[in-house]
């Protein structure tokens, strides 16, 4: 064995680092020193490996070196370096087992064999000019003794950016099969460790013997360093590392050889599974393969290391791997010892949608019976519901971790429960023609007819906060729009939502598509949720602002359905009734303060301030005991204003609104179109030109005249219930019902025509003309 500390002024202390690197004084500023944990068992999830305290991380040879295999990847290579520079500033203690010596030395030699044959080719010839010179193999001992100090020399070049020492460590077999060796490697290690210096490990390729086949496992307590997926194993063991990140150039371990037919990606992978793996070629580069990584990693989670298996050379993904992996994300490969109770969300997703399908094929009338037995099913098992709801409350409210707004939206009362039943029924009513219904029919040409009928979207993903009344309205839709249902509701109703589920899934058995709605329940990320771009069709989430935005964020490959903000306005106009104005204002926001179609500022026209009108407004505001936030305009005009508003695009969700002053009906929607969400604004007015303009010029999903803001809803619309409330411009907009989880598909029927039949030499003619299409026609 060979240590070597790099050579830097002095040895950095834990309180001496500033890390100076471009991103870590922030990380660092921000770190929680970890405490060790009592090594012995492995990690159960992913959301458990942010208490990783020590970590080796293996960099495989195709991430380590170029494509042309002389020379190494420079740029990945240093954003590696970064993210291992800031774990190690967050206080946990990082080890890299490297690959690159054998390629880095090949770059090396191939140069100086160049550059020799180069000179002698001149002296011969006397000329300048040069013939082809041809490079000879090169053996790869002899590479890695020419590259490893170029190796460690770029590592410390690297670390030293951060203000981080490293030290580099050459191991043999011999120095783990022969126990005073096995013992200083150990001490050696743990000291380095101690000073906050990282170890850079690599086998000395320039003594080792060839690697024996098939020779990684010579029982439980000795794995033969053959390779560094081995290497890394046995040094994470013998360490007591809590997790193993092994880089490689591939996403993780499939089922089948990465890019054949069917090949899919495993999430989780679970001791005693690997019968169920078909394994393809090693990769490029090196002398493992992706068989070698799974016993080497089965063999270190058998010693208490996690592991994970991830792509290090994917550049959309390279410069947060390592770091997104430790934040617990959905990265790679797990390897757990834990099998889950239930089925893998991908499970459900897949039992969804082959339901689905057959919930698309019944027939309305069948549809409508099981939306009306999940309507009886609230208000007999009402009992049922709300003991369960009353459990989360009283956890919420223990736990102190809820907003009020959040907790009045947690709550379910006999009243709610009945007028979900309602809205229900009202929904299997309405919905009896709405999958299959034909669109449009065109006779193409003699026997030729087109028809555009509506389908399923196929598989929604509904993310709710809060809300447990949101689930069996967005069950109701998803059953009568014929489409499968993922559903992920937040932690805080858990007992409420889990017998809800089970109330739809009674429901939907009555004709055997119980399947068809699932509820995930396993500890996935909501940004891993949204990555299920080849499984999820449209994502829909009902909850805070902060939540759909980063839903919008997350979800790239998926369409997202909703709104991510509910600055609703109401307008008074100074030609407004007293009595209309002072009821809209009240109901808009006191009936629900929660609700995302609740009042958030209330614009008053100019001439109306010191009218009796304006003080009954700031009166009833008072009585209701909303706290009022001025405008800057209207704060100007007063000597002892409220408090000013920090921003007018603010969505309070409580019992508080901003008031501002505008000079008329157009300042009014110009203000609106400036800080609004496009949600709902409303007009209070006498004059019907004005209200017409103002309908007509502000760009909202709901525009009203003398009406709450408060009637923005599906049920109140008559839609029955909905999914939420959209102010996109595509697809569906305002409250989105049925109609709104429908597409369409074309339908063409004919009898044997050809393209060609239409050509100038054929004998056939377009005709497009339009066929009537009978009401409510189902195809």
């Amino acid at each position: 064995m060979f240590a070597r500390l790099a050579l830097c002024s002095r040895l950095p202390s834990r309180i001496r680092q500033t890390n100076v690197g471009p991103v870590s004084i922030r990380e660092f500023s921000q770190a929680k020193f970890l405490l060790p944990r009592s090594h012995g068992k492995s990690f159960a999830h992913r959301s458990e490996l942010k208490q990783a305290k020590r970590i080796v991380v293996k960099l495989g040879s195709a991430v380590v070196t170029r494509g042309d295999e002389c020379g190494l990847a420079l740029g990945r290579l240093a954003s590696i370096v970064e993210q291992v520079a800031m774990l190690q500033n967050q206080g946990r203690e990082m080890m890299i087992v490297t690959s690159g010596a054998v390629a880095f030395g090949k770059q090396r030699l191939r140069h100086e064999i160049l550059l020799s044959q180069s000179v002698r080719q001149a002296l011969h010839s006397g000329q300048n000019q040069l013939k082809d010179i041809s490079v000879p193999v090169l053996e790869a001992r002899a590479c890695a003794a020419a590259g490893q100090s170029g190796l460690m020399a770029l590592y410390e070049a690297m670390f030293t950016q951060y203000s981080i020492c490293t030290a580099q460590i050459l191991v043999t077999n011999l120095d783990f099969h022969d126990e005073q060796k096995r013992r200083n490697l150990n001490s050696t290690l743990h000291e380095l460790l101690r000073m906050n210096i990282v170890p850079i490990i690599n086998t000395n390729d320039a003594v080792v013997p060839p690697p024996v086949p098939n020779s990684d496992l010579q029982g439980v307590n000795v794995i033969s360093i053959k390779d560094n997926d081995s290497l890394a194993a046995r040094l994470a063991v013998e360490m007591k590392a809590d997790l193993l990140i092994a880089l490689s150039d591939v996403q993780g371990l499939y089922d089948s050889p990465p890019g054949t037919d069917d090949a899919k990606l495993i999430d989780i992978f679970y001791p005693g599974d690997q019968q169920s793996i078909t394994y393809g070629t090693k990769s490029r580069v090196g002398i493992g393969g992706m068989e070698a990584k799974v016993k080497a990693a089965l063999w270190a989670l058998q010693g208490g290391t996690s592991v994970i298996i991830a792509n290090g050379t994917d550049p959309k993904v390279t410069g947060h791997v390592i770091t997104d992996i430790v934040e617990g994300k959905k990265i790679g490969t797990f390897f757990s010892e834990v099998k889950p109770a239930g089925p893998t969300v991908e499970q459900q997703t897949e039992m969804a949608r082959h339901a689905g399908r057959a919930l698309a094929s019944l027939l309305p009338e069948q549809r409508g019976e099981i939306i009306c037995c999940l309507a009886e099913l609230l208000t007999e098992k009402k009992d049922e519901i709300l003991s369960a709801n009353r459990k989360d409350m009283e956890l919420a409210t223990a736990t102190g971790r809820l907003s009020q707004p959040l907790i009045n939206r947690l709550s379910l009362s006999t009243a709610k429960l009945n007028s979900l039943a309602i809205g229900l029924r009202q929904l299997a009513v309405s919905s009896g023609n709405s999958v299959g219904r034909v669109l449009r029919r065109t006779r193409v040409a003699n026997n030729l007819e087109l028809e555009q009928i509506t389908v399923p979207i196929g598989v929604l993903l509904v993310i709710f906060e809060s809300r447990p009344d949101c689930l069996p309205q967005v069950s109701a839709l998803a059953i009568a729009s014929g489409n499968a249902l993922l559903l992920k509701g937040g932690k805080e109703a858990s007992n409420t939502n889990k017998i809800l589920h089970q109330l739809t899934q009674e429901a939907l058995s009555i004709h055997g598509v119980a399947d068809a709605i699932q509820l995930v329940s396993t500890r996935e990320e909501v940004e891993d949720l949204c990555k299920l771009d080849k499984m999820i069709d449209l994502i829909i989430p009902r909850g805070s602002s902060e939540l759909v935005r980063d839903i919008q964020r997350a979800a790239k490959g998926v369409p997202v359905l909703g709104h991510s903000e509910g600055v609703c306005h109401v307008y008074v106009d100074n030609e407004a009734s007293m009595d209309k104005a002072i009821d809209v204002v009240r109901d808009s926001k006191c009936d629900y303060p929660a609700a995302c179609n609740a009042m958030e500022t209330l614009l008053i026209h100019r001439d109306l301030l010191r009218t009796p009108l304006f003080d009954q407004i700031i009166d009833m505001l008072r009585t209701e005991e909303v706290k009022i936030h001025a405008g800057p305009r209207f704060a100007s005009y007063l000597t002892f204003s409220p408090s000013e508003v920090k921003s007018l695009r603010t969505e309070y969700g409580d019992l508080e609104c901003c008031i501002e002053v505008v000079d008329s009906m157009q300042d009014a929607v110009d203000h609106i179109h400036k800080y609004g969400s496009s949600h709902t604004d409303v007009i209070v007015t006498e004059n019907e030109e004005t209200a017409e303009q103002f309908l007509q010029q502000v760009d909202s999903a709901c525009v009203f005249w003398n009406s709450s803001s408060r009637f923005a809803d599906g049920y109140r619309f008559g839609l029955g219930a909905e999914v939420g409330i959209s102010t996109a411009r595509i697809h569906a907009r305002g409250p989105v019902g049925l109609e709104g989880l429908l597409t369409t598909k074309w339908v063409l029927r004919g009898e044997g025509h050809t393209v060609a039949d239409f050509s100038e030499q054929g004998s056939m003619k377009y005709l497009h003309e339009s066929i009537p299409v009978p009401q409510g026609h189902i195809n």
